[in-house]
C-alpha cells in the first residue's frame, strides 16, 4: 500500500496594506458578522473584509471616466413668442447657449407652422465637459389656428428616439452612441393669472408621456405675489384634473427619500421665473435682474421669483435623474412599442457591406 501523504498546509497570504494615495473612508458604516460561514459570510449576505479592498475608489473612478468623456444634455424649450425662453436659457446657464442668430428675430416673419431649430455648445465648469443642445420650437403658439401644432414636436422627439434604436441595432454599433434625444422640455405658460390655455393642456396631455415636461410660469413679475400664490395652485389644479403628467411623475420615486424631496419640488410647481442676463448694482453688489419702474427684480433672489429653485432643481439635483428616466422610461416605452409593431428591427449593416453584397 502506498503511504498516505498530508495535504501540504499553505500559509493564510498576507492582507495587502491600503495604498498611501488613496484617502481612508470616511463616515462608512460598519457591517457586523453574524455567523462563521465561509469567507465570513454572514446570514444577512454581507462580509467582513480583512483589510483593504479599494471598492470605495469606483466614485472616483467614475468621475475621472466623466470628466474625460463628458456628457450631453439637450433641454427643448416650448411657449409662445416674447416670453423669454432664450433669455431663461441664458441666465441657467451664465452663457449665450440660446442666441437669436440662431433662430428668428423679432423683424423676421412669425413662421407659418412650427420649427425646430437647435444650437449646441459644449461648456466646461471645473473640468466637466458637457455638450449642451437648446431645441427651440418658433411659431408655436402664434397662429390664429393652433390646432395640432404640437405635432411637429412630438415628431421630433420620436425621430430622436428613432435614430438612437437604429444606432442601437447596428452590427457594427459605436462604442458611444451619439444621444439627440431630449431630456427635458420646459413649457412655458404665459403669466395670464386666470388659467391654462387648450394649447396647454392639449400639448402636455399628449406630450407628458413622451418626454420630461417642467412647467414654468414665464415672466413671474408682472403677476403680484398674491396673483402668483392663486395662479401657482389653480394650474396645479387643472393639470390635476386632466390627468396631466410633469417631471418628476410620482411614479417614477425610487423610495420615501426620493418622495419627501420629490413631493416638495411638486408642492412647488410650476415655477414662476424671471430671466434676464443684464447685471444691476444692488446693495454693493452685480446682480443678475430686470429693472422696472418699482426697482431692480433679482433674478437669483428667491424672494422675488423662483428661478434659483428651478435651476436648482433642473442642474444641480436632477439633471442626472432626468436623462436616466428618458433612457429608462420615455426611450424604452418608444423601443418596445416599435419593437412589438414591426416585430423586430433588423440589424442595419455598415455602408461597405451593402456596397460589398452588392458586388
Amino acid at each position: 500500500m502506498s503511504e498516505i501523504v498530508p495535504p501540504e498546509v499553505r500559509p493564510k497570504p498576507a492582507v495587502p496594506a491600503k495604498p498611501s494615495h488613496v484617502a481612508p473612508p470616511t463616515n462608512l458604516p460598519h457591517v457586523p458578522s453574524h455567523g462563521s460561514g465561509a469567507g465570513g459570510q454572514g446570514s444577512g449576505g454581507g462580509s467582513t473584509l480583512l483589510g483593504y479592498v479599494g471598492i470605495d475608489t469606483i466614485i472616483e473612478q467614475m468621475r475621472k471616466k466623466t470628466m474625460k468623456t463628458g456628457f450631453d444634455f439637450n433641454i427643448m424649450v416650448v411657449g409662445q413668442s416674447g416670453l423669454g425662453k432664450s433669455t431663461l436659457v441664458n441666465t441657467l446657464f451664465k452663457s449665450q447657449v440660446s442666441r437669436r442668430s440662431s433662430g428668428w428675430s423679432r423683424d423676421e416673419k412669425i413662421p407659418r407652422t412650427v420649427e425646430i431649430r437647435s444650437v449646441s455648445h459644449v461648456i466646461e465648469e471645473g473640468g466637466v465637459k458637457m455638450k449642451l443642445t437648446v431645441i427651440d420650437t418658433p411659431g408655436f403658439g402664434d397662429q390664429i389656428n393652433n390646432e395640432n401644432c404640437w405635432e411637429p414636436i412630438s415628431k421630433y422627439i420620436n425621430e430622436q428616439y428613432e435614430k438612437f434604436l437604429k444606432e442601437e441595432v447596428n452590427i457594427a454599433r459605436k462604442k458611444r452612441i451619439p444621444d439627440t434625444r431630449v431630456h427635458c422640455c420646459l413649457y412655458f405658460i404665459s403669466p395670464t393669472g386666470h388659467s391654462l390655455r387648450q394649447l396647454d393642456i392639449e400639448f402636455m396631455k399628449h406630450l407628458g408621456r413622451a418626454v420630461n415636461i417642467i412647467p414654468v410660469i414665464a415672466k413671474a413679475d408682472t403677476l403680484t405675489p398674491e396673483e402668483k400664490i392663486e395662479f401657482k395652485q389653480r394650474v396645479r389644479k387643472e393639470l390635476e384634473m386632466c390627468g396631466i403628467e410633469f417631471y418628476p411623475q410620482k411614479e417614477f420615486d425610487e423610495d420615501m427619500e426620493d418622495k419627501s424631496d420629490n413631493d416638495k419640488i411638486r408642492e412647488t410647481m410650476p415655477f414662476a421665473v424671471v430671466g434676464s442676463d443684464k447685471e444691476y448694482q444692488v446693495n454693493g453688489k452685480r446682480v443678475l435682474g430686470r429693472k422696472t419702474a418699482w426697482g431692480i427684480v433679482e433674478v437669483e433672489n428667491p424672494n422675488h421669483c423662483e428661478f434659483s429653485l428651478l435651476r436648482d432643481f433642473l442642474i444641480r439635483s436632477h439633471l442626472q435623474d432626468l436623462k436616466e428616466v428618458t433612457h429608462n422610461i420615455h426611450y424604452e416605452t418608444y423601443r418596445a412599442k416599435r419593437l412589438n409593431d414591426n416585430g423586430g428591427l433588423h440589424p442595419i449593416s455598415s455602408s461597405s457591406d451593402t456596397q460589398e453584397s452588392n458586388l
